[in-house]
């Protein structure tokens, strides 16, 4: 990294992850498509040299640079893929890939990716029930097909970490996913928490004291040989931080937090399927958020905060990357952290800052608070004093 972790990286400069949706072709039906992908590509999207010309403005924040993930839709839909990763890669970019599980996706594919030199791919299993997360994507026998891709894929000697959507189709089985991940020699869970956006409804959504359940199981999850991130859930790492300061008391997280039936529920589950924690928890606390750390290039040029905030904020065809993400006046303020309501009294408004697309989707606009965080401000000051710890909690940040 030349100088920078990952905690000290310089957000205001540059972003940690750049996601190109570089097309919204797709040959999958899934029931909450962030892109609301369609089989055939969509007219507008960047040509090969429009495309070419996005890899250097990523080049262009200098380095360490960002990681390059080419999404869409399904990269492989892209006739120019091959070129396109191959030049990025000759950049000296970190690429990443975010494949969808079909035909494209196979042995001589996944060979020309290790080839090439991408360094990391994810694939979506969003339920270990198969009939689930074939619902879920609209195909059947896919589940068996995203196994057999991790498998080669990790044969190939590529990372793979898998992505998993949290909605009301999926969470039941969210203790099943670890034993999953663990049969299948996957370290790297990513948690996507919905965002209702594109094809996802509300109804998908859970209630706040069921994200906070869910967040408090995923620290336990963690303790299983798993390194666990979230995407679209950020109050995970206000979790993971008390949660450590409890543990490190004694202290019984279900009464103090007021947990509740689902977290109880899953983590039963978990110890009846892999016995007693392995480890101590192994969380990924980077104050990444939408806007700060994360940048999102759609299909036709077009920048967002994310690819779930549907709030443009530039265009690379008109104006270079660096200068949208260093002097888009949303995005200042979202690196400031000019929010409302409960986000902006928050003690651990830095380190989490809540979702944006979140509060953009309830409350139409991205400075607004997390409707799915039931956090009062504060509160942590008087578990910690009940606790004996004086310290504040800022003093515990990474």
């Amino acid at each position: 990294m030349k100088g920078y972790s990952l905690a000290s990286w310089p957000f205001n400069e540059k972003p940690l992850l750049v996601f190109w949706e570089t097309t919204k072709a797709c040959l999958l039906k899934c029931l909450h498509c962030r892109a609301e992908a369609i089989t055939e590509p969509l007219p507008g999207e960047l040509t090969t040299e429009e495309a070419l010309g996005l890899i250097d403005q990523v080049a262009g924040f200098g380095k360490p640079s960002p990681i390059l993930v080419f999404t869409g839709g399904d990269l492989l839909m892209r006739r120019d893929i091959w070129d396109l990763l191959e030049y990025a890669v000759s950049r000296g970019l970190r690429v990443a890939v975010a494949p969808s599980v079909t035909p494209l996706l196979n042995d001589e594919s996944v060979k020309r990716l290790a080839a090439i030199g991408v360094q990391a791919a994810s694939i979506s299993i969003d339920s270990p029930y198969p009939g689930v997360h074939d619902s879920i994507r609209g195909i059947e026998g896919v589940w068996a097909e995203s196994i057999r891709a991790v498998k080669k894929l990790q044969a190939a000697g590529i990372r793979v970490q898998v992505n998993t959507v949290v909605m009301k189709q999926t969470v039941d089985g969210l203790a099943d996913m670890v034993k999953l991940l663990r049969d299948i020699g996957v370290d790297t869970w990513e948690v996507f928490y919905v965002i209702p956006v594109g094809r996802a409804g509300r109804s998908l959504d859970l209630t706040p004291q069921e994200w906070e359940d869910v967040s408090n199981f995923l620290y336990e999850a963690s303790k299983y040989g798993l390194r666990v991130r979230t995407t679209e859930g950020p109050m995970f790492r206000r979790v993971a931080i008390l949660r450590k300061l409890l543990e490190d008391k004694g202290a019984d997280p279900v009464k103090l937090l007021r947990l509740g039936s689902l977290y109880v529920k899953l983590k039963k589950r978990l110890q009846e399927l892999l016995g007693p924690p392995q480890s101590v928890a192994n969380v990924h606390i980077v104050p990444t958020r939408d806007g700060r750390g994360v940048i999102f290039v759609s299909h036709d040029g077009k920048v967002y905060p994310s690819g779930f905030l549907p709030y443009p904020v530039g265009d690379v065809r008109k104006k270079s990357l660096v200068e949208i993400y260093r002097e888009s006046p949303l995005l200042l303020k979202l690196r400031r952290g000019e929010y409302s309501g409960r986000c902006s009294e928050c003690e651990f408004k830095e380190v989490c800052g809540g979702s944006r697309a979140r509060a953009f989707v309830y409350h139409g606009s991205p400075l607004a608070e997390d409707p799915a965080c039931p956090y009062t401000p504060g509160e942590s000051s008087r578990i910690l004093t009940s606790l004996g710890i004086k310290a504040p909690i800022t003093h515990y940040f990474p």
